[in-house]
Order: structure tokens, then sequence, then C-alpha cells
């Protein structure tokens, strides 16, 4: 990876990536950065990290983490968010994450898509609702849709994934300044000082 870009792995339904996209943007933006999108398929990157599933974490643990903590960072962020787990979370990613690839402006459609998700509720793998998503970003929806359906698109799709399986990443969102990995938006700020000046090995 060249100098200067933001490695950003993360899934196109992470509550947590939403939250952090706006701060990741500007973050960015101040240091004359570039954010490399590297949307993933969720479930074989936690399977291979170990971590269990949303099913397989204790109530506690989910009324903490996708609860309290979730509203929490919500207000922290001024981002408004919905109060339970959006209607169609568990559906498939691959055509989200390929439209965001094949945008012009990637920063602004994933924002979009995740922001759809996590305040409107709707469905992120249905075509007509990501149409209507690009088209709001200003993107040529019918061309990067048949970009984001193509074998190479979906080829970077299962390689992010099989990176993101490599490089120990371990949940969404995560990031890399130089190699060096920082899990979960809460991070940014190290991300920024990262930027201006590298933590020591």
């Amino acid at each position: 990876m060249s100098n200067n870009v933001i490695e950003y792995f993360y899934s196109a339904h992470s509550a947590y990536a939403y939250l952090g996209a706006p701060a990741l943007t500007q973050i960015a933006q101040d240091a004359g950065w570039t954010i490399a999108h590297r949307p993933f398929d969720f479930l074989p990157v936690i399977a291979s990290a170990g971590a269990p599933g949303f099913k397989g974490r204790s109530a506690a643990h989910i009324d903490y983490f996708f609860g309290r903590e979730l509203s929490r960072w919500a207000q922290w962020r001024d981002l408004p968010i919905l109060c339970h787990r959006p209607t169609h979370h568990d559906n498939p990613l691959a055509l989200a994450s390929g439209m965001i690839m094949a945008a012009s402006d990637p920063d602004r459609l994933s924002f979009a898509i995740l922001q759809a998700h996590w305040r409107d509720d709707v469905d992120i793998s249905d075509p007509e609702t990501l149409h209507a998503l690009a088209q709001t970003c200003e993107e040529d929806a019918a061309s990067i849709h048949a970009a984001a359906t193509s074998a190479q698109m979906q080829e970077r799709f299962s390689a992010n994934t099989q990176e993101a399986i490599e490089r120990n990443v371990f949940g969404s969102p995560t990031y890399f300044i130089g190699g060096d990995m920082f899990y979960g938006q809460d991070r940014l700020e190290m991300v920024a000082r990262a930027i201006a000046s590298p933590f020591d090995p």
C-alpha cells in the first residue's frame, strides 16, 4: 500500500463503521490522505478470528455493546441511529460492497449506505434501494451497479475478505496506517495521531 492512504476494512452494514465514517473522512481530508475502501464479508472474518457471531454473544454483551454503547456513541457523533437491530441486517453485502468500490466517490456512497441501514432501516441488498442511494450521491447508478456485479469486482470483494482474515482483522471497522492496525471507530483519534506521528513499534 502506498503512502498517505488509510486502509479501511469494514462491513457495509456495520453500526460502528457508520458512526465513525464522517470523522474518518474529516481526518483524511485534514491530512490530505485518501481512504482505500476494503468492504468485506463480515461473517467469515469474525469466524476466522474466533469471535462469536451475534447469536453467540451473551445478553449482557449485546445490551451493552449494541445498546447503551451504541446509543452513547450516536449521541457523541451526533448521528441518528435505530434503537433496534435493523430489519434486514442479515442480508447479503456483496452488491452494496461492490457498488461502494465502483463509485467515483466511495466515501460519500459508503456513508449513504451505512446511514440508510442504521437510520432508515432499509434493505441495502435491494438493487432499487441502492440505485436510489447512488443517485442521491450523484453517481451513475446503472454503471456502478453493472461494475459491482462483474466477476472482477466480486473477486475484489472476496479478496478483501481474505486479506482481512490474513491480516488478523477481527471486527468492523478496522483501519491500517502504514501497516499499524487500529480496531474500532473509538480509535480514530489514534488514527489521526498515527498519520501525524507514527507510534513506536
